[in-house]
Parts: structure tokens; sequence; C-alpha cells
């Protein structure tokens, strides 16, 4: 497939540096993020040459013209369906289905159906809260899966078995994509036996008492399951990198920045840092011809560190969120119809675990900065080492 202008005689795509023989599938699982950043100083728009041929874009109107077209552009063999923890249910539902379904479970995930769960996900940190040196990753993960186990389950399912069914997702590639047919198995039991009698307030009820009378009880739970596994890794990676940050600066810890501290941690450390979809169709963007069955990906990573959308852009800068966002420039939950479902579920997690941080005592870093590492999600490597000072009553 050879990416071509409408008009002959333009040059094609361009391309970051490659191997000669193995394109530049070999970089994508060493190196993706310098990949990325190779190919967007080259162009708005460019092409890798992975398993497959695709052509990526990170700029307002490409991702606009993505996430806004479900017809042209399909989640359906999108990157999606390579982990087992993501393929399946509404993730990779396509247009016309993907509307219903959608409408069926959007009232059980917005916000106001969400906030009873508050005093609920509070006392569950406030059950987990540190003390003195911590590594703020691993009670990340901790304190989220324990917060989803409230909120889908009431917290009656086994942390064992949550540990367990997640331990992947906290591991490095290929460790999230390989398949898991055991933990998967006894994970749809637990889920099944809680939708059998379901707590009252909880997620599962909500899905359970309304969609799963049209789309089945084994649906509804293989969308509680993926639920649970996207929400898992990539709030708790988000709550890690933002707990670094606020232990550099008191500032950041005040009640009234957690909504932009919040803001900032997803756009300089987007969990999803790469979307993908498929062309059903043959497009045209910037006079290059897309065509059908295209791999083509865009990147909030990319998006949210452009210099020419955002001031100083590598800079953990909350308060630029009082400021008006460029259109499509934030996305860190995608966008258009096909927002994360979670969105609003991550957003009173990371809400609640960070006030209560917070509100517990000074803290401050206490190891070198983590690096960045891109996964599955973008997920802090070499500790995230920080003391909390006062002790919690």
């Amino acid at each position: 497939m050879k990416l071509r202008r409408s008009r002959p005689t333009t040059p094609a795509l361009p391309q970051p540096r490659a191997q000669p023989v193995a394109g530049h599938l070999g970089r994508w699982g060493l190196e993706p993020l310098r990949l990325l950043e190779e190919g967007a100083a080259s162009g708005a728009v460019f092409e890798l040459r992975l398993w497959r041929r695709a052509v990526v874009g990170f700029r307002p109107d490409w991702n606009r013209l993505v996430l806004r077209d479900l017809d042209t552009f399909r989640s359906r063999g999108s990157l999606s369906r390579l982990t087992p923890y993501l393929a399946g249910g509404v993730v990779l539902t396509d247009a016309p289905l993907h509307q219903a379904r959608r409408r069926e479970l959007n009232p059980h995930l917005h916000a106001r159906a969400l906030d009873v769960l508050r005093p609920r996900l509070a006392a569950a940190v406030a059950d987990a809260l540190p003390r003195g040196r911590f590594d703020a990753l691993e009670w990340s993960s901790s304190v989220v899966r324990r917060m989803l186990d409230v909120a889908f389950f009431d917290d009656r399912v086994d942390d064992r078995l949550l540990a367990s069914f997640f331990g992947p997702l906290d591991r490095p590639v290929p460790h999230p994509f390989l398949p898991r047919p055991v933990r998967f198995r006894r994970t749809t039991r637990a889920i099944e036996r809680a939708a059998a009698d379901p707590v009252p307030g909880t997620i599962t009820a909500a899905l359970v008492g309304d969609t799963s009378r049209t789309a089945g009880v084994a649906a509804t739970v293989e969308e509680i399951r993926v639920a649970l596994a996207a929400g898992y890794d990539t709030t708790a990676h988000t709550l890690a990198w933002a707990v670094w940050h606020i232990a550099a600066a008191p500032r950041w810890r005040e009640p009234s920045m957690v909504g932009p501290v919040i803001n900032e941690t997803l756009r300089l450390y987007p969990a999803g840092w790469i979307g993908s979809r498929i062309t059903r169709r043959a497009v045209e963007h910037e006079g290059y011809v897309i065509p059908a069955g295209t791999l083509v990906l865009y990147s909030p990573y990319l998006s949210h560190r452009d210099p020419e959308l955002w001031d100083a852009p590598l800079a953990f800068r909350p308060e630029r969120f009082a400021e008006r966002v460029p259109p499509w420039a934030y996305i860190p939950f995608s966008a258009g119809e096909r927002t994360c479902l979670g969105m609003h579920l991550a957003k009173i997690m990371l809400e609640t675990a960070l006030a209560a941080l917070c509100a517990g005592g000074d803290l401050r870093q206490a190891g070198p900065a983590p690096t960045l590492t891109a996964g599955l999600t973008l997920r802090p490597h070499g500790g995230v080492q920080i003391v909390q000072s006062t002790r919690h009553s």
C-alpha cells in the first residue's frame, strides 16, 4: 500500500527513520514514544511501517476527523483487539450498533449516577492511606483495585482474585497481550455471582437491572469485566504520576487544585497514549488519500505535548487549565461519540484518592524521578518514592 496525494507528483507521507528490513516494528516494541516524536517532527501526518502500514496524525483536525466519523473509522480490527483485556463489549462494537449499546450503558456511568459512590470510595481510601515512606505506584494500584471493587461489588470480591486478574496489566509488554484463560474464567465466575445478587447502589446492580434485559446477562458480565480492566491500570498509573507531582509543590495540594492537577497529569501522561481505527473506505486528508483497510492512529501523547498547541508543553503546570483548552487538542479519554465510558468513574476515583492524600499531611519526593515507559499505558518506571510526614488518625 502506497499512500499518495490526490494530485500526482507530490511526495508520499514522511516516515521516521527505520531499520532497512524490519521497518519501524522493532523500534515500536522498544521505543514507541521516541518513534512517534520523530514522526511528528517530520510532519503533522506521517506513516509507520509496523506489522502493517499505519498512518499517524496528532493535530486537532486529524483528531476531529478520526474520532467523529464512526462509519469510516472503525474500531473492530484496531489495536484494542490485541489484548484480551479490552477485546470485548462496547469497546469493539461499531456503528450502527455502538450508539444503541452506549445509550444503554451511559446513564449508569455518568457523573450524576456515580456521585452516590463517593462516600464509599472515600471510606475505602481512608482505610488505605499510606504512612511514612511508600511507593506511590504500589499504593495507587492497591487503592484503585479496592475502589473498583467497592464501585462494582460493594467490596465483596476477593482482593486476591482481582489482584491476580489485574496482575499482567502491572507488568511490561508482552504480558498484557498474552491469553489468560484461567484468570479470566475465575474473574468471570466472580462477576456472574455478583450479578446474580447485586448490591443495590453498585454499578453492577445498575447494569444488571437495565442493560441485561436487552443485551443479556452474559454480555453485561463481559462489559463489567472489560470495564474493570480498562479502569484499573489507566487510573492507577495516572494517580501515581499525580502523587509524584503534588509531592513537589505544596501549592498543588490545595483542595482547589485537585481538578487542575488531574487534568494536567492526564495531559502529560495520557494513559491511552495511542488510539487506533481501521478505515472502512478510502478517505482524503490534507490532500493524502488513505485507502480502505488502513490502520489509522491518533496519539493523545503527541497532541498533548505539541508546542504549537501548548505553552511549555513538557512543564507540569496545572494552572494552564484555568485558560481555554484548544478544541480537539486535549483527548485523554478519546473524544466524540466513543469518549471513554469510564471517564467519570476514573475522575471520581482520582479526585477521591488525591483529596484524601493531600489532607493527610505533608508529602515530599524521596527518590529519583520515575521514567516514562510506554506499554498498554504510560507507566512510571523505577519506583515512585514518596514520604508522608504526618500520621493519619
